[in-house]
């Protein structure tokens, strides 16, 4: 028995050597794909907000939708008319390995007017506040920290809401890569490719 088992590892080696490979090199690494987390803000119209985090590196992806509210599976037009409690926000799936939580948030107070409340610009209602959602306790003290670092470079009082995500529900397809799918449409041209054109500059990203 043990000379047939000898003869089978000597075999087994021999394979292995000819394919490149020695018991001590054979490749043991996941296959699985790279760990992400998410992270959910609001902050005004969620076409803006999903243009600009598009834009960095470390960023899955980024898709439209409705939290913050009481009504289950909102339509925009509920939400527009103000009674679901929801906002507009953007969902992001983003690799910790490229990018932080904490320049996720950095990049939010550049992204909007956090001062303003229930409004950015001309887009006005409870559906367009400031708001972050989080995810776990690690992002409620990361948001907190945040917020009152990010109060220092404004003159007004942040009215940013920090609470915790319940529930998150995708906006309809058309919603989704707004800018991108629609560049000649009016808001786009005269509210998000600005703003856009402004956060490459402050952010380096290149054109």
């Amino acid at each position: 028995m043990k000379r047939t088992l000898t003869i089978l590892l000597a075999v087994a080696v021999i394979t292995l050597a000819r394919a490149g490979e020695t018991p001590k090199t054979m490749k043991t690494e996941s296959t699985a794909p790279p760990h992400t987390e998410l992270a959910t803000f609001g902050g005004g119209c969620f076409w803006c907000v999903e243009a600009v985090y598009r834009l960095l590196d470390g960023v899955k992806s980024v898709t439209s939708g409705y939290a913050g509210g009481h009504v289950a599976n909102p339509t925009y037009q509920q939400v527009c008319e103000g009674d679901t409690g929801h906002a507009e926000v953007v969902q992001i799936e983003f690799d910790p390995q490229k990018i932080s939580y904490a320049r996720l948030l950095e990049v939010f107070w550049m992204a909007h007017d956090p001062t303003t409340l229930n409004r950015q610009g001309h887009d006005v209602g409870t559906q367009y506040r400031s708001i972050i959602l989080y995810h776990n306790e690690a992002q409620k003290l990361a948001a907190e920290k945040s917020k009152a670092e990010a109060a220092k470079e404004f003159t007004k009082p942040i009215v940013t809401e920090i609470v915790p995500l319940q529930k998150f529900y995708p906006a309809e397809g058309y919603h989704q890569d707004y800018f991108r799918q629609n560049p000649g449409q009016g808001y786009c041209q005269r509210v998000i490719a600005p703003k856009i054109q402004k956060l490459k500059q402050e952010l380096g990203v290149k054109p």
